[in-house]
C-alpha cells in the first residue's frame, strides 16, 4: 500500500497551497468582514483550471480525479472556507448532476461554461420542509404545452445569486397520486422569468460565499430541461450528495489543518512565564492530539476519493469522512481559539473566522445525524 501522492497530485497541491497563501490569505479577512463575494479569486481559480477539476477535457474540465479535487479543496479551506465552498458547491453540486445525468445536448450547453468557471452552478434541494427529509419536497413542476411550470421555493442555496451564476438543478414533484409522489430534476437557467433568487442570508460564517433562498412562481422551462429520467430525482440527488461529501470532508480536514497551523504559529511566538507557550506540556498535548486526529481524518478523505476513482462503493467511507472531519474542524477551531487566549476572540486573528466557519461542516451536505444514519445502514444495523 503506497501512501505517497503521485507526482502530479503533489504538484497540484503545492500550486494551490502557494496560491491560497499568496492570493487568498491576504484578502480573506476583509472579504469576510464586508461579506463580499470573491469574484477576483474565482477568476483566478478559473485561470488555474480549478473550476472543473474532475470533468473531462472535452467539456472544458481539467480531466482530474476525485483525489485531485479533494487536495484542492483542502488547501483552499486551510486558508479560507468561503472560497473553498464556492468551488466545492459549484463542482460537486452544481456541475456534477449535469455531467452524470444530462443529455449530450445539456452537457454541450452547460459544461463548457461551468468547467471553465465562466458561469457558476448551483444545486437546489433543501426547502423549508425538506432538508434531511429530502423526499418531502414541496416544489411542483407541471407539464403544460411542452414546458414545465415550476412553483415553490428552495433555501440555503449556494452560488445561485452572483453575477456569474448560470444554472441551478432543482428537485420538484412532477406527478402525485395519493401518497405516491414522483420527484424529478430540472435545470433552471438564471434569468428565467418566474425564477427569483432572494436576498443573501446573514450567516454566522462563510460570509464571502453566496447563500440565499430561491423562489419559483409560474416559472416556465422547456420540457427538455428535465435532467435525467423522470421520477429519478431523489435517487440522482442522493448519488450527487455521496460525491459531494468527499469535498465537504476535505473542507473539514483543511479547516482543521489551518486552525492547527495558526495555533502552532501563535504558540511558538507567544511568551508566558519566560518562555514560548509551545514549551508547556498542556499546549503540546493539544497540538499533538490535533495533528494526530487531522492525519486520521485526511486518510479517510483520501480513501473515499480513492474508492470513487477506482469505481468501488464509496458511500460508507464518504459518510465516515464527512462525520469525522466536520466534528474535528469544530474541535480544532475551538482549541485554536483557546490557545490564542483573548486574541482568539479578536477578529484580526484568522482563528476567530475559522471558529465561525467550522460549525456548518456538521450541518451542510447532510447533518451529522444523517451521516450516522447512512453509516449505520451500511453496517446492516
Amino acid at each position: 500500500m503506497n501512501f505517497d501522492l503521485p507526482d502530479d497530485h503533489r504538484l497540484l497541491r503545492d500550486t494551490v497551497r502557494d496560491f491560497a497563501t499568496q492570493e487568498v490569505a491576504p484578502v480573506a479577512g476583509e472579504l469576510d468582514r464586508t461579506h463580499r463575494f470573491p469574484y477576483a479569486i474565482v477568476r483566478r481559480l478559473a485561470e488555474l483550471d480549478l473550476m472543473g477539476i474532475p470533468f473531462p477535457e472535452e467539456y472544458g474540465g481539467a480531466g482530474g480525479d476525485s483525489l485531485a479535487y479533494a487536495l484542492v479543496v483542502e488547501e483552499l479551506t486551510r486558508v479560507d472556507s468561503s472560497v473553498a465552498i464556492t468551488l466545492c458547491a459549484h463542482t460537486s453540486l452544481g456541475t456534477q448532476p449535469i455531467f452524470l445525468f444530462g443529455t449530450e445536448a445539456q452537457k454541450q450547453e452547460w459544461l463548457p461554461q461551468l468547467c471553465t468557471g465562466e458561469r457558476l452552478g448551483a444545486f437546489g434541494l433543501t426547502e423549508p420542509e425538506a432538508g434531511s427529509d429530502a423526499g418531502n419536497t414541496q416544489t411542483r413542476a407541471d407539464l403544460e404545452d411542452g414546458h414545465w411550470v415550476i412553483n415553490g421555493s428552495k433555501q440555503f442555496i449556494t452560488n445561485a445569486g452572483t453575477d456569474i451564476s448560470g444554472v441551478v438543478s432543482i428537485t420538484a414533484v412532477t406527478s402525485s397520486r395519493g401518497d405516491r409522489r414522483e420527484i424529478s430534476n430540472l435545470l433552471v437557467a438564471n434569468g428565467t422569468p418566474g425564477y427569483e433568487p432572494g436576498l443573501p442570508y446573514r450567516k454566522m460564517g462563510w460570509n464571502a460565499s453566496d447563500t440565499r433562498p430561491l423562489s419559483f412562481v409560474d416559472c416556465r422551462v422547456p420540457e427538455e430541461n428535465l435532467l435525467g429520467q423522470r421520477g429519478a430525482g431523489l435517487r440522482q440527488f442522493l448519488r450527487v450528495l455521496d460525491i459531494g461529501r468527499i469535498g465537504v470532508a476535505a473542507m473539514g480536514v483543511g479547516l482543521a489543518q489551518g486552525a492547527l497551523d495558526q495555533a502552532l504559529g501563535y504558540a511558538k511566538e507567544r511568551r508566558a512565564f519566560g518562555q514560548p507557550i509551545a514549551k508547556f506540556q498542556i499546549i503540546q498535548a493539544k497540538l499533538a492530539d490535533l495533528s494526530t486526529e487531522i492525519e486520521a481524518a485526511r486518510l479517510l478523505v483520501y480513501k473515499a476519493a480513492y474508492l470513487k476513482d477506482t469505481g468501488r462503493d464509496f458511500s460508507l467511507t464518504a459518510a465516515q469522512a464527512k462525520l469525522k472531519s466536520g466534528r474535528l474542524a469544530v474541535h480544532a477551531a475551538d482549541e485554536a481559539v483557546q490557545i490564542h487566549g483573548g486574541y482568539g476572540y479578536i477578529e484580526e486573528f484568522p482563528v476567530a473566522r475559522f471558529y465561525r466557519d467550522a460549525k456548518v461542516l456538521t450541518i451542510g451536505e447532510g447533518t451529522d445525524e444523517v451521516q450516522e444514519m447512512v453509516i449505520a445502514r451500511a453496517l446492516g444495523a
